[in-house]
């Protein structure tokens, strides 16, 4: 689902698009290759500037570079007809009137498949590019997610169904008592409206989130259709599963109108041991600089200048994303690793990950989805395109024989491939 790997080595394995990020004749075929292994959706993730780093390591980042995801978006619409196209918007430097109108036009584009990561943007240093000194605080960003939902579904209810009338012989193109001003005043926003465009194909675009911290949980619960989740074993998924679809009863919300999906690195061999190989290969790829950049990065907090060989040092509390930060402390305290160890995992990928056969991966996916752990999976490819290309050839047959996926889309819509509902037009 997430076709451009976040392993700072991925770039430098063997046969891999060196420029995959940014080739847009490569994301094509990859986005053609995702439907073709009747993916849910391709998910675009974006970050609002050159990441903040030593030059040193940043002349070794593959993601210097990146399309904007709508534009992105917009461009692969017309090159695929059933796969969804997600993409990521924040809410904390970006306006409501601009995100609907972006997302309400891809969704017609596409012919409704379009669908929007709700983010409250964790990093710093982006900041500093929308005209902030420091980045606000992380209750405050969520409170004003939570308005900004609002506010962006509001005015995808903007007109009526039937409001477009058309009539050449009145002359009469819509009717305006089908046509509804937001009018909203709040705490962080005032918007007029009306949208100036018909409304979302599929009523509203699909809602993604990703926050896990207790801010991120609750506005899930109450706003989103699908999760992007973390957990890295069974357990912690079942918890977390749990708790957010708990959550939804008391919002009156059903909990199957939500679908939970952690984040799975894959990497596909014919045997195990080859599989754990290329693994092994992929990782001695990370250079120390990346890696202790990017451990910097999720804590919040510079450790560079620390012994790379010692114990990480107290972390104090910082702004950035809570989940991620905590997740690493953690570790590091409960398995005595050191800087050096817990930068290698952070410029690789220390989440969950299938490492194996067609038929293990398959067991270990079947597993979570027959436990509650999750409803699916974000897959993410350890390098492109045979990393794509393994899963969808290999691990794709085997989830089909067991029924556990799709054979072919029935529908059009990306509301339809995660069996939600339409919204109904609040206003009409």
């Amino acid at each position: 689902m997430r076709p451009v790997s976040i392993h700072t080595g991925a770039w430098r394995y063997p046969g891999a698009i060196h420029d995959a990020n940014f080739n847009f004749h490569a994301i094509r075929q990859f986005a053609r290759k995702l439907e073709e292994g009747k993916f849910d959706a391709f998910f675009m993730a974006d970050h609002l500037g050159v990441l903040n780093m030593s030059v040193d390591a940043l002349r070794r980042s593959h993601t210097v570079t990146s399309f904007e995801p709508l534009t992105l978006l917009s461009a692969l619409a017309g090159a695929t007809e059933r796969i969804g196209l997600v993409a990521t918007a924040s809410t904390t430097f970006e306006e409501p009137f601009h995100v609907a109108r972006r997302f309400a036009s891809l969704d017609h584009l596409s012919g409704g498949r379009a669908g929007w990561n709700v983010v409250t943007t964790a990093n710093p240093d982006n900041a500093k590019n929308f005209g902030y000194e420091v980045q606000p605080e992380h209750d405050g960003r969520y409170l004003r997610a939570r308005e900004f939902y609002d506010v962006v579904t509001g005015l995808w209810d903007s007109f009526a169904e039937d409001a477009f009338v058309c009539d050449a012989e009145s002359g009469i193109y819509f009717d305006p008592q089908r046509m509804h001003v937001l009018d909203h005043k709040g705490p962080h926003f005032s918007v007029r409206g009306p949208l100036n465009i018909a409304r979302p194909v599929q009523g509203w675009p699909v809602i993604f989130q990703a926050g896990a911290s207790e801010a991120g949980r609750q506005l899930a619960a109450e706003t989103a259709e699908v999760v992007f989740a973390a957990e890295s074993n069974l357990d912690g998924g079942k918890r977390f599963y749990a708790d957010v679809k708990g959550r939804m009863a008391q919002v009156g919300r059903h909990p199957d109108h939500l679908k939970i999906l952690p984040a799975a690195f894959v990497v596909v061999g014919e045997t195990l041991e080859q599989a754990q190989a290329k693994r092994a290969h992929l990782d001695s790829l990370v250079h120390y600089e990346s890696g202790i950049q990017s451990l910097c990065g999720l804590l919040g907090f510079d450790v560079s200048g620390f012994d790379p060989d010692g114990l990480l040092p107290e972390i104090p509390e910082t702004n950035a994303s809570k989940t991620a930060r905590e997740k690493i402390i953690e570790d590091a305290r409960a398995h005595n690793l050191t800087i050096r160890q817990l930068a290698a995992r952070a410029g690789s990928y220390a989440g969950l990950a299938f490492i194996g056969t067609p038929s293990s991966i398959a067991d270990e996916m079947e597993i979570w989805l027959e436990e509650r752990g999750s409803d699916g999976f974000v897959v993410m490819f350890p390098y492109l395109p045979e990393g794509l290309n393994d899963f969808v050839d290999m691990v794709v047959p085997e989830l089909q024989c067991r029924g556990i996926f799709r054979e072919e889309y029935e529908g059009t819509t990306l509301r339809h491939h995660f069996g939600l509902p339409r919204p109904e037009n609040r206003f009409f």
